[in-house]
């Protein structure tokens, strides 16, 4: 039995119709949320996990929907954090002048704007301004257990200006 193309769309609008009147009408859903610079103030870094002169920013928290969360960092010259791992890993966006990064045992590499540095989990790492930049960067890491980072032993001078 063949419909004729009537038929065909009558019975299609009815299907629909059904569909649309069986969904809620207004159906609970993620609203876009809009976080002003000036609801992030900067605070100084931890002493504990930092050396030198650093402000940092919490740009995006864990949601229902992303495990990661976001910060900028701002390191003067000579400015770094303490050796450190993540246990996902972490992703650092260079925005603002040049700075080192540097794994245990591994030589300093150098990190300018626009550069984007992937350290895998759990790898030994610190980074930070270079001795005569400063440097900003955005840093991404997710949460393991509810962790994102182990902070370790200080980067020394004899570590720093090698």
């Amino acid at each position: 039995m063949r419909l004729s193309a009537k038929a065909a769309l009558l019975s299609t609008s009815a299907v629909l119709g059904a569909v649309i009147i069986a969904a809620p009408a207004h159906a609970e859903s993620p609203q876009i949320g809009v976080s002003p610079e000036i609801s992030r103030p900067a605070a100084p870094g931890s002493p504990g996990n930092f050396t030198g002169q650093v402000q940092s920013r919490s740009l995006f928290g864990a949601t229902d929907h992303l495990e990661a969360s976001g910060g900028e960092v701002s390191f003067e010259p000579h400015a770094r954090t303490a050796w450190h791992t993540h246990p996902a890993g972490q992703t650092l966006i260079v925005t603002e002048g040049t700075g080192w990064v540097q794994e245990w045992g591994g030589p300093k590499q150098v990190m300018t704007v626009g550069d984007v540095v992937t350290i895998p989990p759990d790898v030994k790492h610190w980074h930070g301004a270079t001795a005569v930049d400063a440097m900003t960067h955005i840093a991404v890491a997710e949460a393991v257990d509810g962790s994102r980072v182990t902070w370790m032993e200080q980067v020394g001078p004899e570590q720093y200006y090698l």
